[in-house]
């Protein structure tokens, strides 16, 4: 229904800035919920960032990134994005991009992953 490609990802030092791409196969425009997810080395998979088409467009953001990353879609160009600022150590992990909807048929939907190390 949906596949996912990221890129974007690689070295970054600390606070350095990455922008992360998702680019769909199909049109993203109205795929109800668009987000970014990450897992860390020993940890388990969580949410960063999500873009719903409701009201105009509504995000939402994990605590630990509020105000330094920014999820966008532009639909022209089938890709979601995730702009990353200040970013630390402790951002690093590999980030995944998913698609869920019912326009998709209440799948879920995910792509390869993409590594992030923010190290000096």
């Amino acid at each position: 229904q949906v596949q996912l490609v990221e890129s974007g990802g690689g070295l970054v030092q600390p606070g350095g800035s990455l922008r992360l791409s998702c680019a769909a196969s199909r049109s993203i425009f109205s795929i109800y919920v668009m987000g970014w997810y990450r897992q860390a080395p020993g940890k388990q998979r969580e949410l960063v960032a999500t873009h719903t088409i409701t009201r105009n467009g509504v995000t939402n953001y994990a605590d630990s990134v509020k105000g330094r990353f920014t999820i966008s879609r532009d639909s022209a160009k089938n890709t979601v994005y995730l702009q990353m600022n200040n970013l630390e150590p402790e951002q690093t992990a590999v980030y995944s991009c998913n698609a869920r909807g019912a326009i998709l048929g209440g799948g879920a939907y995910w792509g390869q992953g993409t590594q992030v190390t923010v190290s000096s």
